[in-house]
């Protein structure tokens, strides 16, 4: 069964950085990992991707150069990063990490769709001054 842990959401002001963390119970190199955001009112949109084999990397427009996905998996661990720099209020909402299937379309690497998704719980992050 899969076990996803997040950690590191809080407030934070506008152009300030967060960490997010989280701990897979998912085996190292047999999926993708990834960064789901979820405003109110909003849908839940894949913005950080990470494919376990090959490390291929995604990232959404709206985060692309401020945001940094990473993978730790010496030691026995199997955690996945969430740098984020620059932080606006629009970043704001509830993050999820969440594990799935290697996807593409069109050819480009994407994170996997949210059906096809299992989410942790999540953590709030609020971007404000």
């Amino acid at each position: 069964q899969v076990q996803l842990v997040e950690s590191g959401g809080g407030l934070v002001q506008p152009g300030g950085s967060l960490r997010l963390s989280c701990a897979a119970s998912v085996f190292a190199g047999s999926n993708a990992l990834g960064w789901f955001r979820q405003a109110p009112g909003k849908v839940r949109e894949g913005i950080s991707c990470i494919n376990d084999s090959d490390g291929r990397t995604y990232y959404a427009d709206s985060v692309k150069g401020r945001f940094t996905i990473s993978r730790d998996t010496a030691n026995g661990k199997n955690m996945v990063y969430l740098q984020m720099n620059s932080l606006k209020p629009e970043d704001s909402g509830v993050y999820y990490c969440a594990t799935g299937p290697f996807y593409q379309y069109s050819g480009i690497y994407r994170c996997f769709p949210p059906q096809f998704a299992s989410f942790g719980q999540g953590t709030q992050v609020t971007v404000s001054s």
